[in-house]
C-alpha cells in the first residue's frame, strides 16, 4: 500500500521515471481508506505522529497485502446508481440488466438512465484510465458490461422514439461528438482500431466502425452523409500509409475541414507529418500513438476552448518536423549502391543441405493444443497497451494486476478456441533449388537447374559502413551461379479459418471484449505456427540442424541457426514479392490464403515468408535507399520508376 501510494504521488507531482522494486503492487484506488489515510500521513509528513497512527493501523492488515477482504457481493447492498458504478468499474455483467431494470424504473425516460448513472459510471472508468489507475483491458470489459445494459434499454428507446414520432416529437441524445473509424483499402487488420472505439464509446463519442478494407470515397461519403464530426484510418501494413496520403488528398480535394486522426502498427508522427498533413490543408491530420491518447486528442479537437489553439499548436509542429526531415534528407551521405555492392556480405564458404524433400508440402487442420507451447505472449500483452515482457508483466509493479487478469481470460478462452475448434490452422512450406544472381535469387523447377521457376528480389542496405561491417541484403545468404548447389524456403501459415466468424458472433451480441481477444489470440497462435513450423523445418523437413533442441524462450529469442523474413519487415520492405513466394507455393489452391491488393493476407491471422539456412545469417533492416537502388530494382522487377518509387515510399532517402 504504502509503495502504491508513494507511486501515485509521485507521478502526479510530476515524476515520469522511477526504478520500482519488483513485485505485485496495490491498486492505489483498491486501498481501504483507513490504512491509505495513515500511509499517506507519513509520505506528506502530515503530522507528528503519522509513524505512531500507522503502525497501530498496520496491526489490522497484517498478512493482507495492504487490503481488506470483504464478501465478494457486499457491493450489492449499496444503493442502484452504486451498484452500476461498481459493475461498470469493475467489469461485472452478472447483475447489470437486473440494476439497469430498477434504473430504468426511477427515470421517465430510458435514455435518462444512459445519460446518468450508466454514464457516470463510463465517466469514472475515463478518469481510472486516463490517471492509470485501470488498464486498457479492464476498460473493454466495462464497455462490454455497458453494451449489455444499453441492449436491455433498447426496446424501451425503441417504444418511446415510436410514440414521440407519432406524437411529432424529435427525441436526441447528447455525446461528445461523433467519429468514424476504417482501416484503409487494402488493409484487413483491424483490432488496435476496434480497441479505440470502444475506448472513445467508453467516454461517450459516438462510434460508427467501417471495418476494413475500405476504399477512399466510401470513407468519405459516410462521413458527410453522417455528418460525423472527426474522421479515424488505421492500417498495419506498410502500403496502408500511401492509401492514408490517398484519404487525405480526397478529403481536401471535396472540401472536408474535420480532424482526421491516424493510427496503426507502421505509422508514426514523422510520416504524419511530412506525408499525410501536406495533402489535407484545409483540415488537420493529427497522430494518435496508442488508445490511451485517443479520447484526449479527440475531445481537445472538439471543444470549443481548446481546438483553434489546439490545432495550430499541431500544425505548427508538424511543419517543423517536415521543415528537419527536409534539411535531413539533403544531408543524408548514403553510398551509391554499386559501393554497397562491393561491401556485400561474404559467406559463399558453407557447405548447404539439401533439403528432405523439393516441391511443396501442405499440413492440412494442424493441431492447435501443439501451437499453444509455442505461443509468445509479449506481443499479446502489447496488443491491449500493457507493456512488458512475459511473464514478468504478470508481477509488474504497475500493470500486473491487470495483465493477470487478461492472461486469464485468454487462457479461458484459448481452453474453448482449442477444444472446440473455433479455428483452423492450415500451412504450406516448400524448398527449391536456388543460387544468387547479382541482388537477385533464382529459384530452380528441379535440381538440374536448367529451368528458373522464378526470380526473387531483394534489397541492400545503402548506409555508410564502418568496422568492415557490410551491407547487407538476403541474397548474399545463397550461393552464386555457378557455385555450391544451395536451397531456398518458402511457407505461408495460418489460423485465420473461422476466426472472422467467432469475432462476429461476439460483437452480434455486444461483447467487444470477447471479439478482440478472440482476433488477437488467432493471430497468436499463426505466430505460433510460423515458429512451429520453422523449427520442423530446421530439425526434419530441411534438416540442416537435426539435433537442435531449444525449448520456447530459446526459440523466442531466435536462438536458432537460419531466418524467416518476410515481405514487407526491414530484411525486405517490399510487400509485392509476397506475390512471387504465393505463387511458388499456391498458398490460395494450398490453404484458402489470398492477398489484397495492397498485399495483405486474408484470413488476417497468418504470417508468410522465405527460409534461409545460412549459419551466418541474421535479420537486419535494410534503412533508407537511394534513387539508384529504387532505379535498378524497378528495371528488375519490370516496374516503371513511378510504381517502384509508390511501393518502396516509406523507405526511400529522397522525395519522389
Amino acid at each position: 500500500a504504502m509503495h502504491s501510494a508513494f507511486l501515485y504521488h509521485a507521478i502526479h507531482s510530476g515524476m515520469d521515471m522511477g526504478i520500482v522494486n519488483a513485485g505485485q503492487l496495490a491498486i492505489y484506488e483498491d486501498i481501504d481508506a483507513k490504512l491509505k489515510a495513515a500511509v499517506e500521513e507519513v509520505l506528506l509528513n502530515a503530522n507528528d505522529n503519522a509513524t505512531d497512527n500507522l503502525l497501530k493501523v498496520a496491526e489490522d492488515y497484517l498478512g493482507q497485502g495492504g487490503a481488506k477482504q470483504e464478501a465478494d457481493l457486499s457491493w450489492r447492498e449499496t444503493s442502484v446508481p452504486d451498484r452500476l458504478m461498481h459493475a461498470l468499474v469493475n467489469g461485472i455483467g452478472d447483475y447489470i440488466e437486473e440494476d439497469t431494470e430498477l434504473a430504468r424504473q426511477s427515470f421517465d425516460r430510458p435514455l435518462n438512465v444512459i445519460e446518468g448513472p450508466l454514464m457516470d459510471g463510463m465517466n469514472r472508468v475515463g478518469d481510472l484510465f486516463g490517471d492509470g489507475k485501470m488498464f486498457l483491458p479492464q476498460v473493454v470489459k466495462s464497455a462490454r458490461v455497458m453494451k449489455k445494459a444499453v441492449a436491455y434499454l433498447e426496446p424501451f428507446m425503441d417504444k418511446e422514439k415510436e410514440e414521440a414520432l407519432k406524437a411529432g416529437v424529435n427525441i436526441q441524445s447528447s455525446t461528445k461528438g461523433k467519429v468514424l473509424m476504417a482501416t484503409v483499402k487494402g488493409d484487413v487488420h483491424d483490432i488496435g482500431k476496434n480497441i479505440v472505439g470502444v475506448v472513445l464509446q467508453c467516454n461517450n463519442f459516438d462510434v460508427i466502425d467501417m471495418g476494413v478494407m475500405v476504399p477512399a470515397n466510401d470513407i468519405i461519403d459516410r462521413a458527410v452523409e453522417e455528418k460525423v464530426d472527426i474522421i479515424g484510418l488505421s492500417g498495419l501494413i506498410t502500403p496502408s500509409l500511401d492509401e492514408m496520403c490517398h484519404v487525405a488528398s480526397e478529403m481536401e480535394r471535396r472540401g472536408l475541414n474535420i480532424p482526421l486522426l491516424i493510427g496503426g502498427a507502421t505509422t508514426s508522427k514523422i510520416h504524419t507529418a511530412v506525408k499525410i498533413n501536406p495533402n489535407y490543408e484545409r483540415g488537420q491530420t493529427v497522430y494518435v500513438t496508442d488508445a490511451s491518447r485517443a479520447v484526449g486528442v479527440a475531445s481537445r479537437l472538439l471543444s470549443d476552448e481548446t481546438s483553434e489553439d489546439y490545432r495550430k499548436e499541431i500544425r505548427s509542429d508538424y511543419e517543423t518536423m517536415a521543415e528537419k526531415h527536409a534539411r535531413g534528407r539533403s544531408e543524408d551521405k548514403r553510398c551509391p549502391i554499386e559501393l554497397a555492392r562491393e561491401n556485400a556480405f561474404k559467406g559463399d564458404d558453407v557447405t548447404p543441405v539439401k533439403p528432405s524433400f523439393l516441391g511443396t508440402k501442405v499440413f492440412e487442420d494442424y493441431n492447435l493444443a501443439e501451437l499453444r507451447d509455442y505461443i509468445d505472449w509479449t506481443p499479446f500483452f502489447q496488443s491491449w497497451d500493457l507493456h512488458g515482457r512475459y511473464p514478468a508483466i504478470l508481477s509488474d509493479n504497475v500493470v500486473g494486476e491487470a495483465a493477470t487478469s487478461l492472461f486469464k481470460d485468454a487462457n479461458d478462452m484459448l481452453d474453448k478456441m482449442v477444444g472446440e475448434k473455433w479455428v483452423t490452422a492450415k500451412a504450406v512450406v516448400g524448398f527449391w533449388p536456388a543460387a544468387r544472381d547479382g541482388d537477385d535469387i533464382i529459384v530452380y523447377e528441379d535440381d538440374t537447374r536448367n529451368a528458373a521457376l522464378a526470380r526473387l528480389h531483394t534489397l541492400r542496405q545503402q548506409m555508410r559502413r564502418t568496422n568492415n561491417r557490410p551491407n547487407l541484403a538476403l541474397a548474399d545468404y545463397i550461393q552464386p551461379i555457378g557455385g555450391k548447389p544451395d536451397y531456398i524456403g518458402g511457407f505461408a501459415v495460418t489460423s485465420g479459418h473461422g476466426e472472422d466468424e467467432v469475432a462476429k458472433k461476439f460483437e452480434a451480441d455486444g461483447d467487444d471484449y470477447s471479439s478482440i481477444m478472440s482476433k488477437a489470440l488467432a493471430d497468436r497462435l499463426a505466430e505460433a505456427f510460423a515458429e512451429r513450423m520453422h523449427q520442423l523445418v530446421r530439425t526434419e523437413l530441411w534438416g540442416y540442424e537435426p539435433d537442435e533442441a531449444l525449448d520456447n524462450d530459446a526459440l523466442i529469442n531466435e536462438e536458432f541457426t537460419g531466418i524467416r523474413p518476410a515481405p514487407g519487415y526491414p530484411a525486405q520492405p517490399d510487400h509485392t514479392e509476397k506475390g512471387t513466394l504465393f505463387k511458388l507455393l499456391d498458398a490460395e489452391a494450398a490453404i484458402g490464403l489470398t492477398l489484397t491488393e495492397s498485399f495483405a493476407m486474408w484470413p488476417g491471422a497468418a504470417v508468410s515468408g522465405l527460409y534461409f539456412s545460412h549459419p551466418d545469417s541474421a535479420y537486419f533492416g535494410v534503412g533508407k535507399i537511394n534513387r539508384d537502388q529504387v532505379a535498378d530494382y524497378a528495371e528488375r522487377k519490370g516496374m516503371t520508376l513511378e510504381i517502384c518509387e509508390k511501393w518502396m515510399a516509406p523507405i526511400l532517402s529522397y522525395k519522389a
